[in-house]
């Protein structure tokens, strides 16, 4: 008793894919990969915001600097206008 060609052929490629190492499987890679590369990416973004973080400015004035901006104000502060 003959076996269809169709069932031949299934079978072939069955016994192709039973004998592939898992690295062998491009979806292995696809699934893997992506995580990978968002792993990768998410370490080298740590590093650089460490590394190249910016200092912390003193945002202060010195007391000449407000004083000096004091008397330039005519009147000393502003008085917000009435209504009639």
């Amino acid at each position: 008793m003959s076996v269809p060609a169709s069932k031949e052929k299934q079978m072939k490629v069955q016994a192709q894919s039973e004998r592939r190492p898992w690295w062998r499987e491009p979806m292995v890679w696809l699934v893997i990969g992506g995580p990978a590369v968002v792993v990768v990416a998410g370490i080298t973004t740590a590093v650089i915001a460490i590394r190249g973080a910016d200092p912390v400015l003193d945002t202060r004035q010195p007391t000449a600097v407000q004083s000096r901006n004091h008397a330039a104000t005519p009147g000393g502060a502003p008085v917000a206008p009435t209504k009639p």
